[in-house]
């Protein structure tokens, strides 16, 4: 098969970082539609990635060497996200043989061309409302595609790669990134506004984005409990907020579940959380537009087997908690705290800032909101910033950060490894403790989350 990017038919693509969690999900997707892919990845041969690399490969991806091999094969273009730069070697050798280069974003534009596509957009809460949709679609057997950032609990169960899915019908539902703007490239039939904050770009900016997404789609949902949506213009709205077309009657619980009513029908998401309660409204919004009633959303939403790394918890026999969750920026870190805090008596916040430069233009944000949401009995760990190579500034350290935050009368420290950050928390941990893991991008955070289990189990 042949998928049109840009005004040309390619029928053999070579992804460059094809192992990172949204490049695969594309590559996985292209795979199934009968496109020849190939693939380059600088952590190939780390453990951390194996998973994916052999769930690729048993689908009929070639990997390569990131040495420039792989543009010998002469693919129709070479795939690249805004991580690459242009002095990677793939990049160099595709230029020498003028070999298109194109965006990651282009193709997934183009998949999503031929579909009826339910696009995911906010700053927070993508991966987890993309999922709950394709969950509760499958279940009311819709038959939907999926292609996201992150692994689903239940996809990955049953063996296959969790952040993507082929299916039979022609809904497939994505996310969509506004990281790099590339978002504007879409035109599908839903689109989700969850909420905007300051990440990658400033906030007048992502909500310039959004308008034009929405104006290019065909039905608009949008969180009215954030004011900075109100002037997208929508088709239906959801939150708690009055004048929310989609809002719960009542809220039983959002610890340890989130319970709400909603027209008579009982919904309980097995996840914690305020912002999960919005999550869940949010994914009924999609899913009653096409075609779920609303007894059998409620009964898949109870099933919701989550995501990776989206508030994943190990409960420990002696009474502790280990939670390992995704979040990079503030308002996912002032989130993933708050629920934290609900389930224990003292919170230990390990962070690890990915990227100096998202680090220096978020440093004043991620000050105010330790400091707010920590309490003086809470202590914070801020581990070296992850970098992953490229051109860059190391103008900012987390020991800065850490002691702007002790500034404001709260325990920080910036160990400078992860064996010294586990060996301090070890020596303080009682029972009723929880340790919550916070980070992106770093493939190896989830292996660090199970050892922090593993030494925390024996006292």
């Amino acid at each position: 098969m042949s998928l049109s990017i840009n005004g040309r038919n390619t029928g053999a693509l070579h992804f460059v970082g094809v192992l990172g969690s949204g490049m695969s999900a594309i590559a996985y997707y292209c795979l199934c539609e009968n496109i020849c892919v190939t693939g380059s990845d600088r952590l190939a041969g780390s453990a951390d990635v194996n998973a994916t690399r052999k769930r690729l490969e048993d689908a009929g991806c070639v990997i390569f060497l990131q040495d420039g091999s792989a543009i010998s094969k002469n693919p129709d273009a070479v795939v690249v996200s805004t991580a690459i730069e242009e002095t990677n070697p793939d990049i160099a050798e595709a230029r020498a043989r003028h070999i298109p280069v194109v965006h990651r974003s282009d193709v997934l534009a183009a998949l999503t061309a031929t579909k009826r596509t339910v696009a995911i957009a906010g700053t927070s809460g993508k991966s987890t409302v993309s999922a709950m949709v394709f969950e509760i679609l499958s279940m009311c057997g819709k038959n939907p595609s999926l292609i996201t950032g992150a692994g689903l609990t239940r996809l990955e169960e049953q063996g296959l790669i969790g952040n993507a899915f082929h299916g039979t019908s022609d809904i497939l539902v994505i996310e969509a990134d506004e990281s790099d703007g590339s978002l504007v490239k879409y035109s599908p039939e839903v689109s989700v506004f969850l909420n905007v904050s300051k990440d990658h770009k400033p906030v007048e900016e992502v909500k310039r984005l959004f308008g034009i997404l929405a104006a290019q789609s065909k039905y608009v949902v949008v969180n009215s409990d954030d004011p900075e949506l109100h002037d997208i213009k929508h088709s239906t709205t959801f939150g708690e907020s009055p004048e929310a077309k989609y809002r719960p009657d009542s809220v039983e619980s959002i610890v340890p579940s989130v319970v709400f009513y909603r027209s008579k029908v009982r919904y309980e998401l097995p996840l914690p959380g305020k912002h999960n309660l919005s999550n869940a409204l949010a994914t009924l919004c999609v899913c009653n537009y096409l075609g779920c009633d609303d007894k059998a959303c409620a009964w898949a939403l109870q099933q919701y087997k989550g995501v990776r790394r989206r508030f994943s918890m190990i409960r420990l026999q002696n009474g502790l908690t280990v939670i390992d969750d995704f979040a990079h920026n503030p308002e996912k870190v002032k989130a993933a705290i708050k629920t934290a805090k609900l389930l224990c008596k003292r919170l230990f916040a390990i962070f690890q800032p990915h990227g100096f430069g998202p680090t220096r233009f978020l440093k004043d944000d991620f000050v105010r909101a330790f400091s707010e949401m920590l309490g003086k009995e809470d202590k914070l760990y801020l581990l070296p910033i992850y970098y992953a190579g490229g051109t860059a500034t190391k103008d900012i350290s987390s020991d800065e950060i850490a002691g702007l935050v002790k500034s404001n009368s709260r325990s920080a420290f910036a160990p400078s490894t992860r064996m010294e950050c586990l060996e301090m928390i070890k020596a303080e941990a009682t029972a009723g403790d929880a340790v919550i893991l916070m980070g992106a991008r770093d493939p190896s955070l989830p292996e660090f989350a199970r050892q922090l289990a593993d030494a925390l189990r024996s006292l």
